[in-house]
């Protein structure tokens, strides 16, 4: 079977037969892609540990007919051990690998793009500082939510916080909408909109651009609506809630 090399964050993973695992994985070159790990689960797996979520893997691969062969993986940055103590970067990582993994919609379509978001995301979610409610000190729920914006951006989605998303007139606006795409003018303002603060609008502005230095400015308070209007913006447009989201609110 031929074989091919590519870097790889791993995504997922699920039990095949006794000794087996189906592992799912964003890499650089191939985007998603599903492989069988052949006797990883057993005691004696080389590289078993390797191909856990989160990790950074060097893999080379045989091409399959239905799934491809993991026939070998070496660790590049080991991100699932720096993350598993801390349960608040932990849960906001496995949101960000869930995100990844839906975003990206097609096995072996390169998404280049979504691979550099995420990686540079595990990146800083290990880098962060402080409280996972706090946005001041660029704590894990404001490094998770910059994610998700800049990753709905790529996939399409890209919202809006300054011009109404559907006259295009600039704002301010006080008026915020998922499924209009963003803020609203008095005039486009659709029932069941929200109204966040100025701060807040502000805020989601800088977490897309990825401006910290506004960002480690913010008040606290505008960054927990500034999370929960990410999150409604983002159940909109996957239109299936995620199944790691809910151990994150709590």
């Amino acid at each position: 079977m031929p074989l091919y090399r590519d870097e790889a964050i791993v995504l997922r993973t699920q039990k095949l037969g006794e000794a087996d695992r189906i592992v799912t994985v964003l890499s650089r070159q191939h985007g998603r892609i599903r492989a069988v790990a052949k006797g990883v689960r057993r005691t004696s797996s080389k590289f078993g540990s390797r191909l856990e979520p989160f990790n950074y893997v060097d893999l080379q691969l045989a091409e399959g007919r239905s799934l491809d062969v993991i026939t070998q993986a070496e660790t590049l940055t080991p991100y699932g051990a720096r993350l598993g103590g801390d349960y608040d970067r932990y849960t906001a990582g496995t949101v960000m690998l869930e995100t990844a993994e839906r975003l990206v919609m097609e096995d072996k379509e390169p998404a280049l793009q979504q691979f550099l978001l995420l990686l540079g995301a595990l990146r800083a979610l290990t880098e962060s500082e402080g409280p996972a409610d706090g946005v001041a000190v660029r704590g894990p729920l404001a490094v998770l939510d910059s994610f998700l914006l800049r990753s709905l951006a790529v996939a399409g989605y890209a919202p809006s916080f300054d011009a109404c998303a559907r006259c295009g007139v600039v704002g301010p606006h006080r008026a915020f909408s998922p499924a209009a795409g963003g803020a609203l003018c008095p005039g486009c303002r659709v029932p069941g909109s929200a109204s966040p603060a100025d701060g807040t609008m502000l805020l989601l502005a800088a977490l897309l651009t990825g401006d910290w230095a506004r960002v480690q400015e913010a008040d606290p308070r505008h960054g927990r609506e500034a999370h929960t209007l990410v999150t409604a913006y983002l159940a909109w447009h996957l239109e299936r809630g995620l199944k790691s989201l809910p151990h994150l609110v709590r």
